[in-house]
């Protein structure tokens, strides 16, 4: 099946599509060359089912689940850096690695999390500056003896709030040094699980904690290449009814103390869309971090796919010209298929909608809108759906020299066999 994806038979693909798309006043080119700017932040926790690094582990908690058993995962930050730069292989584009706090090295030795420091990430940051990408980062407030109880920054515990609030001091210098290492923005972000699973007496106090603790992480200049990022929720496994760090708490914290808010593609009601809150939040923030991820049912972090969800959010971002407003991030891990796989088609998902979305006849779809001819608007839209969108993706992939079309699915299958089934060997022996 990888013999149609040859040079020959992609430009002359392409060759064509833009001439298809050129008919509607798109120009395939301009929109290659937007798409070959926007970096996505691919999540490390992929690769081995959330469990990082740490000498002393404790189980997954907060409401994370990782399902399945697929052979190979990453054992130790080699393993994992291994596999994310293969996948990295498979991607048009530089990117960026999004790493989780307990994805630390500490040479065998136990370091807790109020003790987490840059140096624990020199190999990472090493790894990073080789393939050229940057590096953003996250506090992990999960799966540890002091998150057992279900609360955190929110605790009722002073030494248990000044525990964590060390630590997401501990991760914003983390994102300053992978900034000032590598020369680009590092997305730090804060995302707790503080919440309980039936009705609370107090829904007030937690949350005036948290507010107090965040004020106390956030009160240090870390530097503008840092950007602090505050992640809401709905519910989650075991919060079920309430969770303190709520999309609403954050979004007002976000826009008062002036920080990035972290909308992820989950975190809401199973029918409701972040794509329609893009326009109306960027009215009030100058940016936003976006997770990319897929909920089916409740937030479930499925592999994303680019499905109606992905596409409508990458419209909206590209209609409102707000390409450089916004931080993506991809936000998922299923550990019941290759993990490797599953980082390059969320990612390459992503940007086939992102490059839908730039192929998009935006001026004749206003036009008709604005004059107030809403069966033609429907019908251009309706027809856009059918455009030639495979042959521009393929010539994308094609001058980046990564794998066009299903040609990549052949280097997964490689990996494994050579790679995975190793491990998966070791593991068993």
């Amino acid at each position: 099946m990888n013999d149609i994806f040859n040079s020959s038979k992609i430009n002359s693909d392409y060759k064509r599509a833009k001439e298809i798309y050129a008919s509607v006043g798109v120009n395939a080119d301009e929109a290659l060359g937007v798409l070959s700017k926007i970096k996505i932040s691919m999540h490390c926790w992929q690769g081995d089912d959330v469990g990082g690094f740490e000498v002393k582990k404790s189980g997954l908690d907060g409401g994370l689940v990782a399902t399945g058993n697929h052979p190979g995962k990453a054992r130790n930050a080699d393993e994992l850096r291994q596999d994310a730069e293969k996948a990295f292989s498979l991607l048009p584009g530089k990117h960026k690695f999004n790493l989780h706090a307990i994805y630390l090295e500490s040479n065998g030795k136990f370091v807790d999390r109020d003790e987490v420091a840059p140096g624990h990430f020199k190999n990472w940051i090493d790894w990073a500056r080789n393939l050229k990408i940057g590096l953003d980062f996250n506090g992990s407030f999960f799966s540890h003896p002091k998150s057992s109880d279900g609360f955190t920054l929110s605790n009722k515990n002073k030494s248990i709030r000044n525990f964590w609030i060390e630590h997401g001091r501990r991760a914003r210098e983390i994102s300053a040094n992978f900034a000032k290492e590598l020369g680009q923005k590092s997305v730090c972000n804060l995302w707790i699980p503080d919440g309980m699973k039936d009705f609370p007496a107090d829904r007030w106090s937690p949350r005036k904690r948290l507010a107090e603790s965040l004020d106390e992480i956030f009160k240090k200049d870390i530097g503008k290449n840092v950007k602090d990022a505050v992640e809401g929720k709905l519910f989650g496994i075991g919060s079920e009814e309430y969770v303190v760090g709520s999309n609403e708490f954050y979004l007002a914290y976000s826009i008062s103390r002036k920080k990035l808010v972290c909308m992820d593609m989950g975190h809401y009601h199973p029918t409701e869309g972040i794509y329609d809150k893009i326009s109306a939040i960027l009215q009030f923030v100058p940016e936003i971090l976006v997770h990319v991820s897929r909920p089916i049912r409740w937030d479930s972090d499925h592999v994303v796919i680019f499905n109606d969800d992905l596409a409508n959010l990458a419209k909206e971002i590209t209609r409102g010209k707000s390409l450089d407003k916004i931080y993506f991030a991809t936000d998922f891990f299923d550990a019941s298929i290759n993990r490797i796989g599953a980082w390059v088609i969320g990612v390459r998902s992503l940007q086939k909608a992102l490059l839908s979305a730039l192929l998009d006849p935006v001026k004749i779809i206003n036009d008709f809108e604005n004059s107030g001819r809403g069966a033609e608007k429907l019908a251009i839209m309706e027809e856009m759906k059918t455009m030639p969108l495979g042959a521009v993706w393929n010539y994308f992939c094609e001058s980046n020299y990564v794998p066009a079309g299903t040609s990549w699915i052949g280097e997964i299958k490689k990996h494994e066999e050579k790679i995975l089934s190793q491990r998966s060997q070791l593991q068993k022996s």
